[in-house]
């Protein structure tokens, strides 16, 4: 089983080394994609341009996370590892959780058809309150589209299948896209399994976010909508037929 580190970032630069250089230990691989970033990340990123545990993906325009975690994944394929884990370059996961989740997932073998989904405690000191409620209205939707139950579906803190995935053409190329990856994951029967990681919420001062709350907030909602009408027209029967197609197989 081999597995490598996709790191997304944009604007990143105070944080992004430390992350790097905190994953590089525990994983035999990183892929870290600047998603257009116009700080001095990309001049940071030089460092590791003869690394050969370190790959480096730029463009010029920003194009939003979920753009830059297709890439990431994308790229993990040609790379040819079997699971990708994506941490954010913000300093709120903990790179030395990684262990905790690939022994999750190694408990889960020989099926391969599964994602370790991090789950951050919601109520731990600092998480700003639009996060919790952000998060709670992700988690009913999800439920509802798919029948599964999560404690948190917005964290980015995840162990991807990568032969296994989706279609990674998305719908979206932001923060929502995440949400639309653990859905469509879903109702190809992905198996979805939580496990707790610890999370850093700096305080007010300190705090790095890219995410606009009424914006971004608003592509989640149009996303939920539309995922909601597709669960009914193709998410429910998918998930049903294709566990009609594994009992026969067995």
């Amino acid at each position: 089983m081999r597995y490598c580190a996709i790191i997304p970032t944009y604007n990143n630069g105070k944080t992004l080394t430390d992350i790097i250089e905190r994953v590089r230990p525990v994983v035999e691989h990183v892929v870290v994609v600047n998603d257009g970033s116009t700080d001095d990340t990309a001049a940071l990123l030089q460092q590791y341009s003869n690394e050969e545990d370190v790959t480096v993906v730029q463009y010029p325009r920003n194009r939003g996370k979920g753009y830059a975690l297709r890439t990431g994944l994308e790229k993990a394929r040609t790379l040819e590892y079997d699971y990708a884990v994506t941490i954010d370059s913000d300093g709120q996961h903990y790179p030395e959780d990684i262990p905790q989740l690939m022994e999750t997932l190694q408990t889960q073998l020989p099926n391969t058809k599964v994602m370790v989904v991090g789950s951050r405690n919601l109520q731990v000191e600092g998480m700003p309150s639009k996060n919790t409620f952000a998060n709670r209205f992700s988690n009913f939707w999800f439920t509802i589209q798919t029948g599964i139950r999560l404690p948190d579906t917005q964290t980015g803190f995840r162990v991807y299948p990568l032969h296994h995935l989706p279609c990674l053409r998305m719908l979206t190329y932001r923060y929502e896209s995440e949400l639309e990856l653990l859905v469509f994951s879903a109702w190809r029967n992905i198996r979805l399994i939580p496990t707790s990681v610890r999370v850093y919420y700096p305080p007010e001062g300190e705090r790095v976010t890219h995410f606009r709350p009424f914006a971004d907030f608003t592509r989640i909602s149009i996303l939920n909508t539309l995922l909601c009408f597709a669960a009914i027209l193709y998410g429910y029967p998918s998930m049903g037929l294709r566990r009609i197609a594994a009992k026969c197989k067995s």
